[in-house]
């Protein structure tokens, strides 16, 4: 009797795909690139202007275009060549940050083709998730879904903690454009060794493509109310999706802050601020492989509310570092307690995000996880949009070490709310066994998922 093949196979069994191989690459270049320009474009702005509400704006303008365009990007990509998108969005950015080079001192014109280029980034990164099962088999696929979004998270570290940091002190801003600009040729160039993939064969006519995008739009805004509702209506789900949304909020608030904090309170230079945010990506890592090896043994539900705690502390002491090595005349220098801080409050945020994301996978069901999630993350970055709006104009009028005790507060706050509200103080093995029903399962409503149920209903069958 022959041996059964296996079902799924390796990371290197995918990347041995030379179609996924190019895929990939055109990946880690544009994403590794985009968070570089990210960190150089802060810098240039801060120096430009010395306040965190221009940060703020740059930030935003990141951010914003990926939720107004998501849905209209995807019925574009479903409607066109997915190849010419990923090869055109690249090049296109590409010559964008070559523009960029030129008008880097136009404060105005560098928020206009922020929101510009991300907005062709809305459109790449559906067109490239929906073109890697159409060049990798089923048996691949997992691991390359999972090949894929680790590189989606690595590269913020990579290019916003490191590379970026790198290329903007040994060569400077100006060239690091330069830099990235190429790397997007090259995505765009690789993207050309693409099979074409056109998933509709009938013309498109632009009436019906008008339709269908404004049904698109009409549906994400009746998903995002609908997973408010479902949202609030389960306590299993609501606690996870705050916690998600204060780490994400967190994430944004030290890109505003951080420029100002190397400045006001480490004398350093702006682009010095990676001496914080190194040390804090360092110490993620150390946290996701403690997490990994000792995770088991300790309960989730602890391990996120202690790193709640300790993420407070460490927030609360990065802003108080300043004057605690002064008044107490500590031999040691101001910049080494911060590093060692902002490694601890790495660790911290990895307890907090990697259990509350596992804790949202577990709890939802199976058939609608998904599209689900879809819908509840995009909830956690439009949660993540005020702090960044707001915190930028505060820092510059009271300072940022207060708005970093200002942070702290918030988070010591949403740790106690989840060890008072978070869990009954009684949980019976009833109620331990399933959050769902396998046969009756949730949907968000008759708009959005498995068009069953309302969320209204629901509760009233109960």
């Amino acid at each position: 009797m022959t041996a059964a093949l296996p079902t799924v196979e390796s990371a290197g069994a995918v990347l041995r795909n030379r179609r996924f191989l190019a895929l990939w690459i055109a990946q880690v270049v544009t994403q590794v690139g985009s968070n570089m320009v990210l960190f150089g474009l802060t810098v240039e702005v801060f120096h430009q202007t010395g306040k965190s509400t221009s940060v703020s704006l740059l930030i935003l303008a990141f951010l914003v275009p990926a939720v107004i365009f998501g849905a209209i990007a995807g019925v574009y990509v479903d409607r066109n060549d997915r190849r010419l998108v990923l090869v055109t969005t690249n090049a296109a950015r590409g010559v964008l940050f070559l523009v960029l080079l030129l008008v880097r001192t136009d404060l105005a014109l560098i928020y206009l083709l922020t929101v510009v280029i991300s907005t062709l980034t809305t459109f790449f990164g559906p067109a490239e998730a929906a073109m890697i099962p159409v060049i990798v088999s089923k048996r691949q696929l997992l691991s390359a879904n999972s090949v894929y979004l680790l590189t989606l998270q690595a590269s913020f570290f990579l290019g916003f903690a490191l590379i970026g940091p790198l290329v903007v002190n040994v060569a400077g801003p100006a060239w690091l454009l330069v830099f990235v600009a190429a790397t997007y040729f090259v995505g765009a160039a690789l993207c050309l060794l693409l099979p074409a993939n056109h998933p509709r064969t009938g013309a498109s006519h632009p009436v019906e493509a008008l339709e269908e995008a404004s049904t698109a739009v009409r549906t994400t805004f009746g998903q995002l109310v609908d997973g408010v509702h479902y949202m609030l209506d389960n306590r299993t789900i609501f606690w996870p999706l705050a916690y998600l949304a204060l780490t994400a909020s967190l994430i944004g608030v030290l890109g505003v802050l951080g420029p100002g904090f190397a400045t006001h309170v480490l004398g350093l230079s702006e682009r010095d601020f990676v001496v914080v945010v190194l040390p804090l990506g360092l110490g993620l890592v150390m946290g996701i492989l403690v997490l990994n090896v000792y995770g088991r043994f300790f309960s989730r539900r602890r391990g996120i509310e202690g790193g709640l705690v300790a993420l407070g502390l460490t927030l609360l002491a990065l802003s108080l570092a300043q004057p605690i090595v002064t008044n107490l005349s500590l031999t040691v220098s101001l910049l080494s307690v911060v590093i060692v801080v902002a490694f601890a409050a790495g660790v911290a945020y990895a307890f907090v995000a990697v259990p509350a994301q596992t804790q949202l996978q577990e709890e939802l069901p199976e058939a609608v996880r998904g599209r689900v999630f879809g819908v509840l993350n995009m909830l956690v970055s439009i949660a993540s949009f005020l702090p960044i709006i707001i915190v930028g104009p505060i820092a510059d009028v009271v300072g940022t070490p207060v708005v970093v005790q200002g942070a702290a507060v918030v988070t010591l706050l949403v740790a106690i709310g989840s060890i008072l509200r978070a869990h009954p103080s009684h949980v019976g093995p009833a109620s331990e066994a399933v959050l769902f029903d396998a046969a009756d399962p949730v949907s968000l409503s008759g708009r959005s998922l498995l068009t069953p149920t309302p969320l209204d209903q629901q509760e009233d069958d109960k």
